[in-house]
């Protein structure tokens, strides 16, 4: 599976933000099931920034999560999160996916 957070930062609030995801990134990638993970700036709108990771699957990311290292490395991120849901099955993982 796979996770989307769409971030809406002001560009005065963005100084830290790069930092800040390499910081949670790694706190990520100590977990288990973590399977890779990036971070960028939207190309069209310089107030939107997505952090996207990679899962082996929906439990380990939602463990992930939960952890105190996570939540406190991700707390300055998550403050910009837009909020919607983040978590993705892949096409072919979906159920229903198949003929559609």
């Amino acid at each position: 599976m796979f996770a989307v957070t769409r971030l809406r930062v002001s560009p005065g609030s963005a100084g830290d933000l790069p930092a800040d995801l390499d910081r949670l990134l790694a706190a990520l990638s100590a977990r288990p099931g973590f399977l890779g993970g990036e971070s960028g700036r939207c190309a069209d709108d310089p107030e939107l920034w997505a952090l996207v990771t990679r899962w082996d699957g929906v439990g380990a990311y939602r463990r992930a999560l939960s952890a105190a290292e996570v939540k406190m490395a991700g707390a300055p991120v998550w403050l910009h999160a837009v909020d919607e849901p983040g978590a993705f099955l892949p096409l072919e993982e979906s159920p229903g996916s198949r003929g559609a």
